[in-house]
């Protein structure tokens, strides 16, 4: 190969070079990483000393929800203006998209919930039975995630 030649095919490789450094920084500039999916607020009432309540947290904001918690001595004024009716009540009262959430309800029933939007007060798992989001042991009982209304009428929403 000629030298006259050589040096033409450098200039073109080193001007295709500096197109291709001059350039990528504007490319890198124009793709943008998706906006983070915005989390569903939940605001959580609880015993300040109730460890299953936290675990139940913990479950919630696993699945993607955003919690607030609200420590307080008493939840019974919180269930009894969201109308959560008393053989249904548990430990913990949470609100989210509109309904009362009463216990350790799982995490995709809610989303069921959100998603279907029944005309309903809320849901609930009454009592604090093994094996639920925040009771995780070396037992697990069957349970009812009950929806209930204003009345105080509650139907099975899903088993476990």
């Amino acid at each position: 190969m000629s030298r006259s030649l050589s040096l033409a095919l450098a200039r073109r490789m080193a001007m295709v070079l500096l197109l291709v450094l001059v350039a990528a920084p504007f490319g890198v500039a124009q793709t943008q990483a998706p906006a983070p999916a915005k989390l569903t607020p939940v605001t959580v009432y609880k015993s300040p000393t109730c460890g299953c309540c936290a675990k139940w947290v913990e479950h919630m904001r696993a699945n993607g929800f955003e919690v607030t918690v609200n420590e307080t001595p008493d939840v019974a004024p919180i269930k009894d203006k969201q109308g959560v009716p008393a053989e249904l009540r548990s430990c913990h009262t949470a609100l989210v998209g509109g309904y009362a959430i009463e216990g350790h309800v799982p995490a995709d029933v809610i989303k069921k919930l959100l998603r279907e939007r029944p005309n309903a007060v809320g849901l609930a798992v009454p009592g604090m039975p093994m094996g639920s989001p925040g009771m995780e042991g070396a037992s697990k009982d069957s349970y009812n995630v009950m929806l209930f209304d204003k009345a105080g009428k509650a139907t099975i929403y899903a088993s476990r």
